[in-house]
């Protein structure tokens, strides 16, 4: 058995063994092998957002965490890696770093700048990845820009277009201005800001009288389409059937009854206009108003706004509010908290424009999705109620569609003649219509031979949606179901209502069944001030800071034993110091047992003189194991931590090891068959803990067990050496008991000489122990060695009876009395 080093140099450590696991190919899955059990994981691609920040620390090491002990498990782990490409915020950043608008210069030359960013980008978030530690298998990284994944995100719409989820409609939809493309809801983020409330005179048509009506948006006044009363409303009912007049434009609209209008907001009187938020939606469709769209996609006001024509929203707001007051019809105005929904790549307010889309029939499948969430497992289960909740509040069906560049393309064309939609056939992907022909000579309608190829592009989301499939092998492998459905589903609580939620919905409509068997949830990552982490808060730590200062094993034991599985998980250095601290104390304590153990060499069979400390601690060891296994089957990554540190600190080294220290050091008094048993069970002892600690910290668990044990055991590397399965015959209660009670003796005395400021090596001349039980006195005799030599103690003696003394804690019926 080789000793350890002195110098504990982590981040040295944690660099040579990334780049040998790579080398060696130590986490690959094994393609061949048909007898390991497969685990997949749906590894989500992230955008590559050239940040690997704190939160990102979390999701890979939970994804890691699981890896790891399955790998050990005996599970064939497939853990892929790919890059989600063509996130909005990628054009978003490409126009900023540019200056440019991506409308005005050629598509091809603002790909080529997008593609260009991705790849510096994934270059700095891949490094963070291999910096922490991830069992990532390389060899299956991919991007979805590149041409063969467009294949399968087209192939995929065009099965579902076949079976008749895809179609194309004049909808209204979420729209950005700024970066003027349809999003979806799951894209659009809502916070509170404060807004103004315009009480204004909308006089009633052929009359003197008017209603006064309440609205934080009085630039869509041009797009009121009706006035909405709650019929059980006695204020205002009588008015329900007549015309009222839509200030400062020379039109009238009906008054209508509308029960979903609240009486006690505002005046009770609402404006409908087309649209200013999903109420107008639901009442226009309700009533089939018709729609008047006033904005254009750049969010500036057309022709139908009459004066106010090319101003933007928030001037239109200001022009018409002072006209509003100039004619009398403003009557007051007041400040009010409220909701806006903002663009989740560019903050910019997010609109409601009715234009023509594709869309993803998805709440046909919302009965399926809570019946799928009901049935897989959900790591904490109470979030499937996001995931179902989420399903349940849509409205509208998934728009797929957007008006952007660097996206993948819709495999559609339209005939010029007479517009009927060319479907691409499943051979042709991958295939850009904007610049290739369909394959065919004529329109199969009406005979045309001209073709406008489709100039949207699908969201992102539709790539990385099919990522089960795609990681799987589909359609290529003819073995693809070997990995499918994954067996988990790895998802943040930010992103279960897209990832999650998408997955699950393009798998049940592409193959009727679920895309995942389990979902492992995390939660946010909060600053030191206990506000969620971002940069504009002040309160955000960056990952380099992190990992350059106290290595990745610290970073991803502050990860691990931040808080349960989902909950939100606060960022505290002394969380990770602590980690580094711990990682000290194994590092120095596998020194120490490494120099006692050198003329060790474990033999099989071996008939062993354990002493009641040795059976105490192996006991313990094996319920160790037990209570890892089962939070690691649970992932309650926090409590596998909290048991094998607790373990390590204060059983292990704090006790076992100060109890034994004599009996290792002075074969000729202990006899050399005790000394043995003390070397097995440390030995032993010592190999558990490397094993239930190797999928938190990897790195320093492999470098100890190099050192220690690759001889011996013969594997080359602990990250796959077969987990501890409990053997319980080692499950002893009545040797845990016994071995209790010997060291809280132990520790009672050594605190008795700490309170006296004595050396703990100061030399006891005598030591008495009363016990008033015959049992506790037995368990004592037994223990007299170990506690005679951890203690210093030259005379010892134990009477069964009441005595006076000190108390030995917890137990009230027994005491001692020291003579130094």
């Amino acid at each position: 058995m080789k000793s350890l080093p002195k110098e504990f140099d982590i981040l040295a450590i944690e660099k040579k063994w990334q780049s040998k696991w790579e080398e060696t190919g130590t986490y690959r899955f094994n393609w061949s092998d048909k007898e390991k059990p497969a685990f997949s994981i749906d590894t989500p691609p992230p955008y590559p957002s050239g940040d690997f920040h704190m939160g990102n620390v979390l999701n890979w090491s939970y994804f890691d965490f699981l890896a790891r002990y399955k790998r050990m498990s005996g599970f064939n782990v497939y853990f892929p890696q790919g890059w989600d490409c063509h996130g909005l915020g990628i054009e978003v950043q490409v126009e900023k770093e540019n200056k440019i608008k991506k409308r005005e210069m050629p598509p091809d030359k603002f790909r080529k700048l997008c593609e260009a960013l991705v790849e510096k980008y994934i270059a700095i978030m891949k490094k963070g990845i291999v910096e922490l530690g991830c069992s990532i298998d390389w060899t299956t990284e991919y991007r979805t820009m590149n041409p063969d994944y467009w294949r399968r995100t087209q192939l995929s719409f065009i099965i579902l277009h076949k079976k008749g989820f895809m179609y194309q409609g004049t909808h209204p939809v979420n729209w950005c201005p700024r970066c003027e493309t349809a999003i979806a809801d799951a894209e659009v983020n809502y916070e509170e800001h404060e807004g103004t409330l315009h009480y204004i005179k909308f006089p009633l048509e052929e009359s003197k009288e008017h209603l006064m009506i309440a609205t934080t948006r009085p630039e869509l006044i041009p797009a009121c389409v009706a006035v909405a009363i709650n019929p059980d409303d006695d204020r205002f009912s009588k008015y329900i059937g007549k015309k009222i007049m839509v200030p400062l434009m020379n039109y009238s609209v009906p008054i209508i009854p509308d029960k979903t209008v609240d009486p006690a907001f505002g005046t009770g009187v609402v404006m409908i206009c087309t649209y200013g938020d999903k109420a107008d939606v639901k009442t226009v469709l309700t009533h089939k108003l018709p729609a008047k769209i006033i904005l254009t996609e750049n969010g500036r006001l057309n022709e139908k706004s009459g004066k106010y024509v090319g101003m933007t929203t928030g001037e239109a707001r200001k022009a018409i509010a002072k006209d509003l007051e100039t004619n009398g019809l403003l009557v007051k105005t007041e400040k009010i908290k409220q909701e806006i929904g903002s663009c989740d790549r560019c903050e910019t307010r997010v609109e409601i424009l009715e234009l023509k889309q594709w869309f993803m029939k998805t709440r046909v499948l919302t009965d399926k999705v809570e019946k799928t969430a009901n049935e897989i497992a959900w790591y904490p289960d109470y979030m499937k109620t996001r995931l179902i909740d989420w399903a349940r509040s849509l409205d509208w069906d998934w728009v797929i569609s957007r008006q952007r560049v660097f996206a993948t393309p819709i495999p559609i064309w339209h005939c010029k003649e007479c517009g009927e939609i060319i479907l691409s056939e499943e051979s042709w992907v991958p295939i850009d219509p904007k610049i290739e022909k369909p394959k065919i000579t004529k329109c199969p309608k009406c005979g045309g031979k001209d073709f406008i190829g489709e100039t949207d592009v699908f969201d992102t989301w539709m790539d990385s949606s099919i990522s089960c499939a795609v990681h799987a092998g589909w359609p290529d492998s003819k073995d693809w179901r070997r990995l499918f459905p994954a067996d988990v589903h790895p998802s943040g609580i930010d992103i279960i209502r897209t990832w999650a939620y998408y997955l699950m919905v393009r798998h049940l409509a592409l193959f009727d069944e679920t895309p995942y068997k389990s979902c492992l949830i995390n939660g946010m990552v909060l600053g030191p001030d206990g506000r969620k982490m971002s940069k504009s808060l002040k309160n955000y730590v960056a990952t380099p800071e992190v990992l350059n200062k106290y290595g990745a094993d610290a970073a991803r034991q502050w990860a691990a034993g931040g808080g349960a599985t989902g909950s939100d998980i606060p960022f505290r250095w002394p969380d990770v110091e602590y980690g580094r601290r711990f990682l000290i104390k194994l590092w120095n304590a596998s020194g120490f047992v490494s120099n006692l153990l050198k003329d060790y060499a474990p033999r099989k069979n071996e008939k062993l003189a354990l002493q009641p400390l040795d059976k105490w601690i192996l006991s313990k060891t094996e319920k160790l194991a037990k209570n890892v296994t089962d939070a690691f089957e649970n992932c309650q990554f926090n409590i596998v931590l909290e048991e094998v540190r607790n373990f390590t600190w204060h059983v292990f080294c704090d006790c076992y090891i100060e109890a034994v220290k004599d009996r290792l050091y002075q074969p000729e008094t202990y006899g050399e068959e005790k000394r043995r048993a003390a070397q097995y069970t440390l030995y032993t002892v010592l190999y558990r803990v490397l094993q239930t600690l190797s999928p938190i910290t990897p790195h320093v668990t492999e470098e100890i067990y190099q050192a220690l044990y690759a001889e011996d055991v013969g594997l080359k590397s602990i990250t796959t050496s077969p987990w501890p399965i409990t053997d319980e015959k080692l499950l002893d209660e009545e040797s845990e008991k016994r071995g209790d009670l010997i060291i809280a003796a132990i520790n009672e005395i050594r605190r008795e000489k700490s309170e006296k400021h004595l050396p703990l090596n100061t030399p006891i001349k005598k030591l008495t122990i009363y016990a008033e039980d015959r049992a506790s006195a037995e368990i004592i005799e037994k223990g007299k060695e170990d506690i005679c030599g951890t203690c210093k103690v030259a005379s010892f003696e134990v009477m069964n009876k009441k005595g006076e003394g000190r108390e030995i804690k917890p137990y009230s019926k027994i005491h001692f009395i020291t003579e130094y």
